[in-house]
């Protein structure tokens, strides 16, 4: 599986593929459909601007991306934090 979602979430990410392979198909939809949202934000900007961001606001301090990358723009970072805190991530 290929997860930006999986660099913040990794654990509930995990969790979903597994509830998936398992059987558990609506504990995986009802969490997969819950992140749309979230999922839809760090896709607001080019990848991986906004995943990177939303790691700065876990607090792991990653700095600003590289050239010719530039920082999320503020209103990326208002959704990311929006959509982080009603999923209780942050």
């Amino acid at each position: 599986m290929i997860s930006v979602l999986s660099n913040i979430m990794p654990k509930e990410t995990s969790k979903m593929v597994h509830d998936f392979l398992d059987g558990n198909i609506e504990s995986a939809r009802k969490f997969q459909l819950d992140s749309l949202h979230l999922i839809s934000a760090l896709f607001s900007e080019v990848n991986p601007i906004p995943v990177k961001s939303a790691i700065n606001l876990l607090g792991y301090n990653f700095g600003t991306p590289r050239l010719p990358l530039t920082e999320a723009t503020d209103k990326t970072k208002e959704l990311l934090k929006t959509e982080m805190k009603k999923l209780e991530i942050l």
